[in-house]
């Protein structure tokens, strides 16, 4: 099983970025697969999650509405738009697969330890 997140980089306050998350090793419609981050001194923290069986999501309040999750079961990537960054979403950004998938997102609280085999992450730094 591999995550491969990329996509991060610099950007002003207000823009945009896309991330990916190119899996393989596994039957990729089996599976949710959740995008997370950390910033520096902080937990790592859940943001949204998406089904493999039907493209349910699952989002953080802080950031629904800003932040989009979707999945390409073509090319098996999931994706994750970031909009209207602010200077406190910098962070490192995961991906990673559930542990639970007999489990819909309805039982998910986007915690860590729900989700296992994460990337090595992408950077995304918000300049002011």
């Amino acid at each position: 099983v591999q995550l491969v997140e990329s996509g991060g980089g610099l950007v002003q306050a207000g823009g945009s970025l896309r991330l990916s998350c190119a899996a393989s090793g596994f039957t990729y419609s089996d599976y949710a697969i959740g995008w997370f981050r950390q910033a520096p001194g902080k937990e790592r923290e859940g943001l949204a999650c998406i089904s493999g069986r039907d493209g349910s999501t699952l989002y953080k309040d802080s950031v629904n509405g800003r932040f989009t999750i979707s999945r390409d079961n073509v090319n098996n990537t999931v994706y994750l738009q970031l909009s209207s960054l602010k200077p406190e979403d910098t962070a490192v950004y995961y991906c990673a697969l559930d542990s639970f998938p007999l489990y819909g997102l309805g039982y998910k609280n986007l915690l860590p330890e729900e989700f296992h085999h994460w990337g090595q992450g992408t950077r995304v730094t918000v300049s002011s």
